[in-house]
């Protein structure tokens, strides 16, 4: 058998089994279980494979994926700012998406003079976020929060790998970080309505955390939260960087608003969609009834 027919039947497998991006992930199995890439293949691919042991190994990961089991969880590790991060079913896994509110926040950073800068990311998961912006943006000092204790086994994991150093807390938000302030709070919180879970694809409602995802009844728990709770954490002028759901922003500028939060913007994804939130807080009053 050549590596061309053995991708074809992997494509098979998963078209068969209602796999969406079923030649994407057949291919990238392929490059996965072989360390193939696609160059390669081009040379290759009409080529005999010799190996019966890795035939058996990538028709087997095929076999899982077409249970609609996360890509990402069979190899245990997706891209995500240009470095490569260990994933499980005890994390949401990244998304290129998030990528540009690591990239706002990294902006921010630049308008920040101090000798250092300090971050936290809430609701961490696998560290993703707080780990890139403390490899790319040399002066900072990072501290992750999650509720999860497995999550943060991931993340700390993660940020080892990668030479990160980072202070992680297991805690309820803000809970364990009494007198700490900092320059930049981002978060990605759970933000999908709970009754929305359920009518998403298979790989997220079942195979991701439904404390990543859920964000109660109207999505807004976490952003109301996080949104009060950080004029007590942040610093002077200090800014507050969300992700949001693509149907949150006028909502969530609401709440940043009520709460003493200024220059408040919008950023889009690639896809023209509301993306990430962003605002200063003024050190003014705020609003505790939204």
């Amino acid at each position: 058998m050549t590596y061309r027919e053995l991708l074809s039947q992997g494509e098979s497998l998963l078209k068969v089994n209602n796999i969406g991006e079923y030649k994407l992930d057949a291919f990238y199995l392929l490059e996965y279980v072989f360390k193939m890439d696609k160059t390669c293949f081009l040379l290759q691919g009409t080529e005999n494979i010799n190996d019966e042991a890795k035939i058996k190994e990538y028709i087997e990961k095929i076999n899982i994926r077409a249970k609609h089991i996360p890509l990402q969880h069979i190899t245990n590790e997706q891209q995500f700012m240009g470095f490569k991060f260990y994933v499980d079913e005890s994390v949401l896994i990244p998304r290129w998406d998030t990528e540009i509110l690591v990239e706002k926040t990294l902006d921010l950073c630049k308008n920040i003079d101090a000798g250092s800068i300090e971050i936290l990311d809430m609701c961490t998961g696998s560290g993703c976020i707080g780990i890139s912006l403390k490899k790319l943006c040399r002066n900072s000092v990072v501290t992750a929060v999650d509720l999860s204790k497995k999550a943060l086994e991931v993340a700390r994991k993660n940020a080892k790998a990668l030479d990160a150093d980072i202070s992680f807390y297991e805690s309820d938000l803000f809970e364990k970080l009494e007198g700490k302030a900092f320059n930049i709070i981002v978060s990605n919180p759970p933000y999908i309505k709970t009754k929305d879970i359920e009518g998403l694809m298979d790989e997220v409602k079942i195979h991701e955390p439904f404390m990543a995802l859920d964000g109660s009844v109207d999505g807004l728990r976490f952003y109301r939260a996080i949104t009060f709770a950080a004029t007590s954490h942040l610093m002077e002028k200090g800014y507050l960087v969300y992700e949001i759901g693509c149907d949150q922003a006028d909502e969530v500028r609401t709440i940043m608003k009520a709460n003493g939060f200024d220059d408040i913007e919008t950023i889009k994804d690639l896809a023209g969609l509301d993306r990430v939130i962003l605002g200063r807080l003024d050190n003014g009053g705020r609003n505790r009834n939204v």
